[in-house]
């Protein structure tokens, strides 16, 4: 059986499964107790949410006999980044679909993606809007031959059903009545979706979306727990207060929370994702949203890439921050 048809644990070396658990001592949480899922201590190459997203999209793709992988994202996308990544360690040829034109010489985060084989291709920002479109896939079909789609961020049933995986992970670690509410950060919904799909009666989800007006939100979380098991349940909610102006919007009042928590705890926080979703907690323990003695797990669903020490905050044209995607 070659390492295509073997994209489990056993086939990733450096797999660190369970992701190690840390609580976070820290005053301004009253009476609330944090602990961090460090799921960006998973896998060097394939750290936070990636492994479990693609961990059983890579299974069902060698499961069909798929020699070649696509998927979609923006310049500066984790997701793109860790399908290079996992098709080099897996044997798949990748694609990489990338929204906008092209800039020369190319960005650390499609650096590393070609490194590690990827073939990338543009998209107009318009087209890459109708990506799912059955006449924009015929025309990739045509342009690159057949491959297996992977969707955005890689959400989709088998990303839910992976995901769905971590609460089971959290009451090993922390007992069957360790924990009230496990948190994540939301950019397509995948990773809620899962984690609200595995959770054991009496436990909630809470996440926290980054995108300013990510409403939709909510109806791609039951869109994707249906598709992973035909039912849904309301065990989750959604935030919407705490975007801070957008996807790879990073005012200085994050930049200065990310600071104080990596000078406080001495985690680097990822901008885009992870400090936006600890912002949000900080800020609804000191409303008094949570009961004294809520025990909260936030899952660290990414970290600072490898080049980068600033956890994100990643400079495009003009000094703006650029699209991490994930």
């Amino acid at each position: 059986m070659d390492n295509r048809a073997s994209s489990t644990a056993e086939g990733l070396p450096g797999l660190r499964l369970p992701s190690p658990m840390e609580e976070v001592d820290d005053p301004r949480l009253g009476g609330v107790r944090l602990f961090l899922k460090r799921d960006d201590l998973l896998h060097s190459d394939l750290p936070g949410n990636k492994w479990r997203k693609l961990k059983d999209n890579l299974a069902e793709a060698a499961r069909q006999g798929a020699h070649t992988l696509l998927t979609f994202g923006g310049a500066y996308s984790n997701h793109v980044r860790a399908m290079a990544a996992a098709g080099r360690h897996f044997g798949f040829a990748t694609i990489g679909v990338i929204r906008g034109e092209e800039h020369l010489p190319l960005n650390p985060s499609l650096a590393y993606a070609v490194a590690r084989g990827m073939r990338l291709a543009y998209l107009d920002r318009t087209t890459y809007r109708a990506k799912n479109d059955p006449e924009v896939i015929a025309r990739l079909r045509e342009e690159h031959g057949d491959f297996h789609l992977i969707p955005e961020g890689g959400s989709n049933a088998w990303a839910v059903r992976g995901c769905a995986e971590l609460p089971a992970e959290v009451t090993a670690q922390l007992g069957g009545d360790g924990y009230d509410v496990i948190c994540c950060a939301c950019g397509t919904g995948g990773t809620l979706a899962g984690i609200a799909a595995g959770l054991p009666p009496g436990r909630r989800a809470l996440g926290f979306s980054v995108l300013k007006g990510g409403e939709f939100l909510a109806g791609e979380v039951e869109r994707l727990r249906r598709e992973a098991y035909g039912t849904s349940s309301p065990n989750y909610t959604l935030e919407h207060g705490f975007h801070f102006g957008g996807y790879a919007r990073i005012p200085a009042e994050l930049d200065d929370f990310a600071r104080d928590f990596a000078a406080r705890h001495g985690h680097v926080l990822e901008r885009i994702y992870v400090a936006k979703m600890l912002y949000g907690v900080f800020a609804l323990a000191a409303r008094g949203a949570f009961a004294p003695g809520t025990r909260i797990v936030a899952v660290v669903t990414g970290g600072a890439a490898p080049w980068d020490d600033t956890g994100g905050r990643t400079r495009g044209i003009g000094g703006k921050p650029g699209k991490a995607g994930n």
